[in-house]
């Protein structure tokens, strides 16, 4: 298996009506991203963020394995949708190639959140790789849940 698709976690949605992740600016959860490549095997399955996985990028530059940590979560609702939406995150001089991503909470075990699927690899050399969120709206937000 590859990253195929842009995926809410199954085991985020369990965690969640448990009342596990917390998305309180400041004072929540902290969330990371980790990046990946196409020979790693993540999506709606997985559970949790690992050290050595296969596919994981590794350290180059400012990203070091694990990634960089997510900020400003900013949680909303509209309609009958809830989202939320963060900071865009860069790694400056870094030369890495990456098919996709995992967002994470590391303050309850790694547990997985999504998985971002980059539709092809992505390329940084000696420069700066930058994950742009999109729109934070009930459309568009990395993660919804309506």
């Amino acid at each position: 298996m590859a990253i195929t698709t842009n995926a809410i976690c199954n085991s985020f949605k369990e965690d969640t009506l448990k009342g596990l992740h917390d998305f309180t600016p400041t004072t929540g959860d902290v969330f990371k991203l980790a990046l990946y490549d196409s020979s790693a095997s993540i999506g709606a399955d997985t559970t949790s963020y690992a050290v050595g996985i296969a596919g994981q990028v590794g350290d180059t530059g400012q990203y070091a394995a694990g990634g960089g940590a997510l900020v400003n979560a900013l949680v909303s609702v509209n309609g009958t949708t809830a989202f939320v939406d963060f900071d865009d995150l860069s790694f400056t001089g870094v030369t890495l190639t990456a098919r996709g991503a995992l967002i994470y909470n590391t303050s309850e075990t790694s547990k997985a959140v999504a998985v971002l699927d980059f539709g092809g690899d992505k390329t940084a050399t000696a420069g700066t790789f930058t994950i742009q969120f999109p729109d934070a709206n009930d459309t568009q937000a990395i993660i919804r849940i309506s």
